[in-house]
């Protein structure tokens, strides 16, 4: 049973509702990417599909645009896959349970992936109709965006003639965004010694944090799990001897982790002791994040008395270190454009592994020497600890263009349609038109897309009225295009 039938644009909403019930993660995007090949192939366009799973559709240009100048139309097929502890929905296979609140869609206990499931319903309702006037359409879906936008790198661009491109990756309805910071994906790796000893076992819980978008969100001041953990671990070791056995924390490395979690080892007459310290940083760390994370706890539970395979103490003072001295945040903001976030990194996850404690970041920045600067500052670290660096997703800024006329007509139909001026931006967040422009000379991008609040969390929220008034301006935009 559809649960947003009877929403307008009828077609947006209806390919949304279908996207929504195929798993889509990153890295989980064959289903999804053969969706849209079986599309092309009912509608007898022609298509390009890749080993990354990326997609390309073509489309004609409709009666009076057949000569006109192609388009791309933008978006990925991925979404950021988070959960409440309480939700039975498998990423892998189960589709999303779809809500509508007043204005508002989101899916129940799980993110939404309106970033950027919206995107993919919107260029497959624009292929789908027979009514709406544009010049040939080149609309292009990317994978794994979220995790590096590795299906955007690994894109063969030749078939594409389009210099002009509608990238539908943007949350705020009435922002134009024209620059993006570059990043990359940093991977710890800290070889941990294990011996084995006995004790009572101890769960150590950080969470209830607000979390976001590790671009977008990263110079809100909300708390990091994992590197409260950090904190946590260094001050149970001035209260009483414990060994640890693992620590973990955050899903994806774009994300703000809101929860993290500690196994620990200790002698049973010292538990009360550690107790008593988790219940005084508790109050610590609320009262220093009242404002970003008022739901913020920490917990401490005991289990029974067990043997366990343990760090041994050099590797357990390796990985507090680690966790106390790994950068994040916000690094520098730009003198150049108030507001705006020129360099940061987040501690997205943080994994135990049998040999090895392994903690990804992501790190961002609009100038290229500031982000290599980061790169190395943490690889300077894993070596004085023992551990090594691994560089992945690297992927260019996105620069300023001064001459861009897509930018000034989209500035002039939102002027008319919306009776005021858009807010024209850049974004500290990575967005893929950095690795579009580096690859199609001369390229004139502009990126945009409706209301969606707290993406890459649970409380993901779609607007129905700002997808509504999008997609109108979607189509000026086209309909102008000729």
């Amino acid at each position: 049973m559809s649960v947003l039938a009877g929403l307008e644009p009828a077609e947006v909403f209806r390919y949304f509702e279908e996207i929504c019930r195929i798993p889509h993660g990153s890295g989980n995007t064959k289903q999804i990417s053969d969706y849209c090949v079986a599309f092309a192939r009912r509608k007898g366009l022609r298509y390009l599909q890749d080993d990354s799973n990326n997609v390309i559709l073509f489309q004609d240009g409709t009666a009076g645009y057949e000569t006109s100048a192609p388009v791309i139309i933008q978006g990925h097929l991925d979404m950021v896959c988070e959960k409440t502890a309480d939700s039975p929905i498998d990423f892998e296979k189960d589709a999303l349970t779809l809500c509508v609140e007043g204005d508002d869609i989101y899916a129940q206990k799980t993110t939404l992936g309106g970033d950027d499931g919206i995107a993919v319903a919107y260029g497959l309702a624009l292929l789908d109709a027979r009514d709406i006037a544009h010049p040939p359409l080149e609309v292009v879906f990317t994978t794994d965006e979220e995790t590096g936008m590795c299906g955007a790198a690994a894109l063969d661009c030749t078939p594409l003639k389009a210099r002009a491109m509608l990238n539908l990756d943007s949350e705020d309805e009435g922002v134009l965004l024209v620059s993006c910071a570059g990043g990359c994906r940093v991977t710890c790796h800290l070889p941990i010694q294990r011996e084995e000893r006995e004790g009572v076992l101890l769960t150590l819980s950080v969470g209830g944090l607000t979390g976001g978008h590790s671009g977008v969100e990263i110079d809100k001041g909300r708390a990091n799990a994992n590197q409260l953990m950090g904190r946590l671990l260094l001050e149970l070791k001035k209260t009483a001897p414990y060994a640890l056995i693992q620590v973990s924390g955050g899903q994806k490395d774009n994300a703000i982790p809101r929860d993290a979690f500690a196994r620990l080892l200790a002698k049973p007459e010292a538990a009360a002791a550690l107790q008593k310290t988790v219940e005084r940083y508790q109050e610590i760390f609320r009262s220093e994040f009242q404002s970003t994370d008022p739901a913020l706890f920490c917990t401490l539970q005991t289990g029974e008395t067990e043997s366990a395979q343990v760090m041994e103490e050099n590797s357990r003072e390796a990985v507090i270190a680690a966790l106390l001295h790994l950068p994040g945040g916000v690094m520098r903001m730009s003198s150049d454009i108030p507001g705006l976030v020129q360099t940061s990194l987040n501690l997205g996850i943080l994994e135990t592994l049998e040999e090895e404690v392994r903690a990804t970041l992501a790190v961002r920045s609009s100038v290229e020497t500031q982000k290599e600067e980061l790169v190395d500052r943490i690889g300077s670290l894993m070596e004085l600890l023992g551990g090594t660096t691994e560089l992945q997703g690297d992927y260019p800024a996105w620069e300023y263009n001064r001459d861009s006329r897509l930018r000034e007509l989209m500035t002039e139909v939102f002027r008319e349609q919306y009776g005021r001026m858009p807010s024209v931006q850049a974004i500290h967040a990575g967005l893929e038109c950095g690795l579009f422009a580096g690859k199609i000379p001369g390229l004139d991008c502009v990126s945009f897309g409706p209301e969606i609040r707290d993406i890459h969390t649970t409380g993901e929220r779609l607007s129905i009225a700002s997808v509504q008034r999008t997609w109108k301006y979607l189509l000026e935009i086209l309909r102008r295009l000729k």
